[in-house]
């Protein structure tokens, strides 16, 4: 899995960005000097981060550490990670525990030997598989992803009280899939916090029935297949693709990418306090009250980064699989499925209360006419220029930087202080207001607020409001009420006091 853009797989092939956790608890840990490897690290950070790379013809796979070099194994066991090229000493082939604990054994294609943990260090020389060639695989990813089925080419979302594969493009709150690592095992849980159940039903409580352990399938056909605890895998079954246990051996049908969710928004002009919509056909309008509809709903595709000197540039997709277009004669139409074309590249400016500015390919803003309208014709801001943006795909945020996941430090402290180190997600409920600001609460049930010394702690009663600005396909950056940023770093410090945004204040979310 990459860790921009889609989580699952690359143009050439599949990856999947995961910690290999030893028999001990160790994370296995590629140095970052002198290509060394060994089984020290206590968490999952940067340098117990590895890819594994499924080739796109045989059943096998390579394993390429944060440095970008790939792990290889000589005659003798040992192993290092200096290879820059894929050679037939970094293939290895993967086998599964049988009792359904969900490890996995790593055997060298080359040599025939096991990967295993020697008292802290790295081997690749037992021929047999026990305890200490065994590892449990953690995703490192963001959990919130959307799900493919590889053979229908179809998402799955929560649909007539089941997950359905059904959906062409993910769409809405209801698409959003959390994989849930418990016991070296994943569960699958939807939007409103229950899990899928190996018979396609769904209940609020963790259960052997649940929990799936992780294949990884490589050749013309990969992806991840899900297996249950009686060695059933999921698929998509019937004409209402419901997902469930059915079949005990692996096709087409049985495999699943993993893809990153990109923010999706409702628009309101703040001019006429009117949502933008698409209801009325192609033009893209500011003219809706009531409750938001699919129409009302557009994904932000970045397709320029942000940078110190210039904002993001992005597109605007709609349910019908088209983008927002700045027309060369009149307005704003959603009248191409194409993001090449130039009309469809519109950059975005946060103005740091809640609104955006629009502007088009054109050069110019765009305005909310007294019909509703859009277009591009503004040369300055004002109040026809300003749109109100909430997020919707994200009724609750589970937010991750390189540090860890952030939640709430263990409850023996003194105050509630939020922290950016947790080895696991902690659900970060989210409340949007109409102005744009959003009241996120912790788990205890208490608000954020903003401390004297700028440290984020949940012990309010009553609301507080922060922005949140997405920054890319699946980043945010979050201000406070103090005007700055709120900054992670490396001792789990959770900070409200950036100003010139970079890496350490942008999250996943």
């Amino acid at each position: 899995m990459s860790s921009n853009g889609i989580n699952g797989c690359s143009h050439q092939y599949s990856e999947w960005k995961v910690g290999l956790i030893s028999n001990t608890g160790k994370y296995l840990t590629a140095e970052s000097f002198g290509f060394k490897i060994n089984v020290s690290g206590g968490s999952l950070k940067k340098k117990q981060t590895f890819y594994l790379e499924q080739d796109p013809v045989e059943e096998v796979i390579y394993i390429r550490s944060h440095t970008g070099r790939y792990l290889s194994a000589d005659k003798y066991g040992n192993l290092t990670c200096e290879a820059e090229e894929r050679e037939a000493t970094e293939k290895f082939s993967v086998e599964y525990d049988k009792s359904g604990s969900g490890k996995w054994a790593f055997k060298s294609v080359a040599h025939g030997n096991y990967l295993q943990e020697n008292e802290g260090f790295a081997k690749c020389f037992a021929k047999n598989i026990t305890a200490t060639e065994m590892w449990v695989v953690q995703l490192s990813i963001h959990p919130q992803v959307n799900l493919k089925n590889v053979n229908r080419k179809r998402y799955a979302h929560l649909h007539d009280d089941e997950l359905q594969v059904t959906e062409v493009i993910p769409w809405g709150q209801d698409a959003l899939v959390i994989l849930h690592f418990a016991d070296g095992r994943y569960a699958l849980k939807t939007c409103d916090n229950r899990f899928l159940n190996n018979d396609g039903t769904l209940s609020k409580d963790l259960s052997d029935s649940n929990k799936f352990t992780l294949e990884i399938k490589s050749g013309t056909n990969s992806g991840l297949a899900f297996k249950d605890n009686q060695g059933i895998y999921l698929t998509a079954v019937g004409s209402t693709a419901t997902m469930k246990g059915r079949n005990k051996t692996v096709t087409k049908d049985e495999l699943f990418m993993v893809e990153d969710s990109s923010p999706q928004v409702v628009l309101t002009s703040k001019q006429n306090n009117k949502k933008v919509s698409t209801r009325q056909g192609v033009d893209v309008t500011a003219n809706q009250d009531g409750e938001d509809t699919d129409r009302e709903i557009f994904q932000m595709e970045l397709l320029t980064p942000t940078t110190e000197d210039s904002a993001g540039v992005w597109c605007f997709r709609t349910v019908d699989n088209t983008y927002w277009c700045q027309e060369q004669l009149g307005g704003i139409q959603a009248s191409t499925k194409d993001n090449r074309n130039p009309g469809t590249r519109f950059v975005v400016e946060w103005l740091g209360d809640g609104t955006i500015a629009i502007k088009a390919n054109n050069g110019n803003y765009v305005q909310s006419k007294s019909t509703g309208q859009l277009i591009g014709c503004s040369t300055s801001v004002t109040d026809k220029e300003k749109f109100v943006v909430r997020i919707i795909n994200r009724p609750l945020l589970l937010l991750k930087n390189e540090h860890g996941f952030v939640g709430l430090k263990p409850s023996g402290s003194q105050k509630a202080e939020v922290q950016c180190s947790k080895s696991n997600y902690e659900d970060i409920f989210l409340e949007s207001s109409s102005d744009g600001h959003y009241y996120l609460k912790g788990i205890n049930g208490k608000y954020w607020s903003v401390q004297d010394d700028n440290s984020i702690t949940a012990d309010s009663d009553t609301p507080i409001p922060f922005l949140l600005e997405p920054r890319g396909s699946s980043t945010l950056t979050i201000k406070a009420p103090n005007g700055n940023y709120i900054k992670g770093e490396h001792n789990g410090l959770f900070r409200a006091v950036g100003q010139e945004i970079d890496s350490s204040m942008v999250w996943e979310f």
